[in-house]
C-alpha cells in the first residue's frame, strides 16, 4: 500500500511541476528529439504510476481480503487505535470502494484514449483518400497537389502515406525550396511522428484536466516540427529551409490530424533556424534533458523494483 501511495504522490508532483521545468529546457529546441523523449517520459510515467498504484492497491486488497483489520492497519498504521475500536471493516469497505473507483477511472481513461486514437487513424486515412482523389500528380513532385488559395504542405498517414502540397504553395516555392519542404514531410513519415502525435493528443483529449498532457501535446508537436526542419536542413542547408518556411508562413494552414511544414509555430522555428545554438549549448541542453528524463522515470521504477524484490524475497522465504 505504501508503494501505491508513493506512486500517487509522485504522479501528482510530476504532473504539476514537470511542465514548468520541461518547457524551459526544451523551449530553444536545441535537441528536439531528446526534448520529445523527456516530455513522453513525463506523460507516460504519470499514466504508468496511476496503473501501478491501482495494481498495488488491488493486490493488497486481494491479499488481505479475508482479513480487513490487517489491510486497514497496513494502509493506515497511524490510525491503529481506531481499528482496534472496530472500524476495521468500515475502512475495508472504503478501500474496496477506492479500488473500484480506481479501476473504473482507468477503464474510462483507456476507452477515451482508444477512441481518440481510432478517430485520428480514421480521419487521417479519409483525408489521405480525399486528397488523392481531388489532387493531381505533377512530374518531379513527390506529392499530391491540391488546388487551394492557402500555402500549405503537410503529410497524412495512411495506406499509402501521402504528402499534400497546395497549388498556392507550389507557386510560391522554387524547386529547391519545394524539395526541402518535401524532405521535411518525409522526415515526419519516416520518423512515424504521426503515431507520437496521435498518442499524446489522444491522452490530452482523454484527460484534459491535467495540464501536463495538454501542454506536452503542444510542445511535442512543436519539437517534432523542429526535428523535421533539422532533417531537411542537413540535406538542403539551413538557409534553404528558412526561406521555404518564410514563403509558407503567409496564409499557412494544416488540416487537423496532419503533420506539416506549414503547421506549428512557424515564426519560432524560423527564428531557431536563423540563430542556431552553439555546440556547447547543445551539449549542456543534452545533459540537462538526459538527467531530467532519468530523474522522472527513476522514481516509479525504483519503488516498483523494490516492492517486487521484497515480494520475491518473502515468497522465497515462505517456500523454504
Amino acid at each position: 500500500m505504501s508503494v501505491a501511495m508513493c506512486l500517487l504522490v509522485y504522479s501528482c508532483v510530476v504532473a504539476v511541476f514537470s511542465p514548468w521545468a520541461l518547457m524551459r529546457l526544451t523551449r530553444a529546441g536545441a535537441l528536439p528529439l531528446l526534448g520529445v523523449v523527456a516530455w513522453l517520459a513525463a506523460m507516460v510515467s504519470v499514466v504508468g504510476s496511476w496503473l501501478g498504484a491501482a495494481g498495488f492497491l488491488i493486490a493488497a486488497l486481494a491479499q488481505h481480503w479475508r482479513q480487513p483489520d490487517r489491510l486497514a492497519i497496513a494502509c493506515f498504521a497511524a490510525l491503529r487505535r481506531l481499528f482496534d475500536g472496530g472500524l476495521g471493516p468500515v475502512v475495508h469497505a472504503g478501500i474496496v470502494a477506492l479500488a473500484g473507483v480506481a479501476a473504473i477511472a482507468l477503464g474510462i481513461l483507456g476507452w477515451r484514449l482508444g477512441r481518440s486514437l481510432w478517430r485520428a487513424r480514421v480521419c487521417g486515412r479519409e483525408h489521405a483518400e480525399r486528397a488523392r482523389v481531388v489532387g493531381r500528380r505533377i512530374g518531379g513532385v513527390d506529392a499530391v497537389v491540391v488546388d487551394a488559395p492557402e500555402r500549405a504542405a503537410y503529410c497524412v498517414a495512411g495506406r499509402p502515406d501521402t504528402i499534400v502540397v497546395t497549388s498556392a504553395a507550389l507557386d510560391a516555392l522554387s524547386d529547391r525550396h519545394l524539395q526541402a519542404v518535401l524532405a521535411h514531410e518525409r522526415a515526419h513519415l519516416n520518423g512515424r511522428h504521426h503515431h507520437v502525435l496521435a498518442f499524446v493528443r489522444a491522452l490530452s483529449a482523454a484527460v484534459p484536466q491535467v495540464a501536463l498532457f495538454s501542454t506536452g501535446a503542444r510542445e511535442i508537436a512543436r519539437l517534432l516540427e523542429m526535428s523535421a526542419d533539422d532533417a531537411a536542413a542537413r540535406r538542403f542547408g539551413t538557409q534553404t529551409v528558412l526561406d521555404a518556411l518564410l514563403a509558407l508562413s503567409i496564409g499557412a494552414a494544416t488540416p487537423i490530424g496532419a503533420v506539416g511544414a506549414s503547421g506549428v509555430d512557424m515564426l519560432d522555428r524560423a527564428e531557431r533556424l536563423a540563430t542556431q545554438s552553439e555546440a556547447r549549448h547543445q551539449w549542456a541542453a543534452g545533459v540537462l534533458l538526459t538527467a531530467t528524463t532519468l530523474f522522472i522515470i527513476g522514481g516509479p521504477l525504483t519503488w516498483t523494483s523494490m516492492k517486487v524484490a521484497g515480494a520475491m524475497c518473502c515468497y522465497q522465504g515462505a517456500a523454504t
